[in-house]
């Protein structure tokens, strides 16, 4: 069977073909200006012989008129959207009203659970928004956290202040926390601020569950927090499409 996964973020598209239970290599672009023809010709349209199409999207419904619209155009089959559930996957989650998870959040978590089975997991997906979920070996999921993600703190400091906006031209000069320039000071602040959260949040599984959860990376602004993050922890690019694969 071949498959093709989409993972549609907030700004990002992410995919892959499934074939015969083999996840092949993530591809992914911006799509802020995509049209239908565009989802066609560098997503769907390549995919010739696929059986399914399956969809995680919190794009809302344009971008999905426009992937089914896509999907229509190139003759494939339509796509098939994963929406949130008190139980999926093998995967049950403690939210009040389950439909108002993230479908990306929870098939992350779902892509977690298959990866690392019989362990806790904190999925953490840093993107434009950075979110960080917990789940237990028994595949519960206790909820999670929702924080700016790094690109989007250093937007809405130069968007919403008039002092640090004048300063903030010139040279990225610093690596470390301490910048020497108020560029690098933005910049570098956002990211340690993002990995001191990750590293708050395994402390507090540590505390909640009795033992140390496996930490799982993934998101388009993973590499930018990689290094900064002190807690044990593996970058899986393509979790949420691995999540999506879990579901076949």
């Amino acid at each position: 069977m071949s498959v093709l996964l989409i993972d549609i973020g907030n700004t990002r598209v992410k995919w892959a073909r499934l074939v015969n239970g083999r996840l092949a290599r993530q591809r992914a672009a911006v799509y802020a200006l995509w049209q239908s023809e565009d989802f066609a010709s560098h997503v769907i349209g390549r995919a010739r012989g696929i059986e399914r199409v399956i969809v995680a999207s919190v794009a809302g419904a344009q971008v999905e008129r426009r992937v089914r619209a896509a999907a229509r155009a190139s003759g494939v089959v339509a796509p098939q959207f994963v929406v949130s559930a008190r139980r999926l996957g093998g995967v049950s989650t403690a939210y009040g009203e389950p439909w108002r998870l993230g479908v990306d959040r929870l098939v992350a978590v779902i892509g977690a659970h298959e990866l690392v089975p019989g362990r806790a997991a904190c999925v953490v997906d840093a993107g434009t928004a950075m979110t960080i979920d917990l789940i237990d070996a028994r595949g519960r999921h206790r909820g999670g956290a929702i924080i700016p993600g790094p690109a989007l703190m250093v937007e809405s400091l130069l968007r919403d202040t008039n002092g640090i906006l004048k300063r903030s031209g010139g040279k990225r000069v610093g690596r470390s926390l301490f910048a020497r320039s108020t560029r690098a000071a933005i910049e570098l602040g956002a990211r340690y601020a993002a990995a001191a959260i990750v590293d708050r949040a395994v402390a507090e599984a540590r505390a909640t569950l009795g033992v140390t959860p496996r930490v799982l990376l993934t998101g388009g602004a993973a590499a930018a927090i990689d290094p900064l993050i002190r807690s044990a922890h593996v970058n899986v690019p393509d979790l949420v499409l691995r999540g999506l694969a879990a579901l076949i």
